[in-house]
């Protein structure tokens, strides 16, 4: 009788040796029905691992790695410095209290591809350096697609279609409904949206789209299309001092009062831009922002809605460390409140 090891459980189940050793070790790479047929004929031939190799990966198991992909888009420099240091830190002081180690690369996301082996983040996987992925701003989802099959993953503050990876974004909807309520409140009844064109990602953009849409609905506004800039992909995509000039353009000819940005890293360029054509922010026209970062010299504070980075790098480490151990475990997506950041850049609209 041949001895049951792991090259008679893959002969039977016409599969590889390799295939085997991850299933009985429940790599998140493998299915759950092929662990789930290998664990089940294992228990049926009384295989047992050897204490040795027990041993061993009890031994490695004590120390984790996991890989840090932050993509910085080569197009908003501001976003990214203003955002994942604060990621980051949450990352780095929930690591130090769990005892694991991160690896922290950066990678522009356009340059980000599934069939380029030789780039370090794909070596770093096949070579099992790490047991786990954060992935900090956008990446394509053919390459998110790639490294979910490979590695456990946690995304932060995108979405992705892939249904193995756990998300930690923020709550956007609700808090945009409640900046366009302020702005109803303080006598808008014209209100735009804008957002930057980005070519990887977005998802953010039109879940915080959707919060505008759910506030004009909800307080009896008409919605117009016209007033909505860089959303519908079906539109011509603008720069963004086309965005201004679309903003001045909506201004002076339909009366638009008030505007809502998907980020702050937008709308302090546009007032900024807004203010060389002499249109005044807030007594000509509001802005709102989201993010609650701090405005550049010589600018008035954004009305905005504040995002606890620090707390969302943190809580993305623990949730990848929980799915290395679980990874049959149900997907989870965390959505974390922001906080309203009372600006300066909100009053009354002018009289028409």
């Amino acid at each position: 009788m041949s001895a049951v090891n792991q090259d008679l459980i893959a002969a039977k189940l016409n599969i590889s040796r390799t295939t085997v050793s991850r299933s009985l070790a429940n790599h998140p790479a493998i299915s759950a029905e092929t662990r789930a047929r290998v664990q089940s004929l294992a228990d049926e031939l009384g295989y047992r691992h050897s204490p040795g190799r027990a041993s061993r990966r009890a031994k490695l198991s004590r120390t984790l790695t996991i890989g840090v992909l932050v993509g910085i888009p080569a197009e908003n420099v501001v976003m990214a410095t203003a955002t994942f240091p604060y990621i980051i830190k949450g990352i780095r002081d929930r690591a130090e209290l769990d005892r694991v180690s991160i690896d922290i690369h950066y990678q522009p996301p356009g340059d980000f591809h599934p069939d380029s082996n030789r780039q370090s983040v794909y070596r770093h996987i096949r070579n099992g350096d790490w047991r786990g992925i954060i992935l900090i701003h956008p990446f394509a989802e053919s390459a998110v697609e790639m490294i979910a099959r490979k590695i456990s993953t946690v995304a932060v503050l995108e979405s992705y279609k892939q249904p193995g990876i756990d998300i930690i974004d923020t709550d956007d909807a609700p808090a945009i409904v409640s900046l366009v309520e302020d702005l109803h409140a303080a006598g808008h009844r014209r209100i735009g949206f804008l957002s930057w064109d980005y070519p990887v990602g977005g998802h953010w953009v039109a879940r915080r789209f959707s919060g505008y849409v759910e506030a004009l609905f909800n307080l009896g506004l008409e919605f117009h299309p016209e007033w909505v800039l860089n959303v519908h992909k079906q539109m011509p995509r603008l720069t963004p001092t086309e965005v201004t000039d679309a903003v001045v353009r909506r201004i002076k000819e339909d009366h638009v009062t008030a505007w809502v940005c998907a980020a702050d890293h937008q709308a302090y360029p546009l007032m900024q831009d807004l203010q060389t054509r002499g249109i005044r922010v807030p007594e000509d026209c509001s802005i709102t922002g989201f993010d609650g970062l701090e405005p550049p010299p010589g600018l008035r504070r954004v009305t905005s809605m504040r995002v606890p980075h620090e707390h969302i790098g943190a809580s993305a480490l623990s949730r990848l460390v929980n799915r290395i151990r679980h990874p049959q475990a149900p997907r989870r997506k965390i959505l974390v409140e922001a906080s309203l950041v009372p600006g300066e850049t909100v009053a009354a609209p002018p009289p028409v």
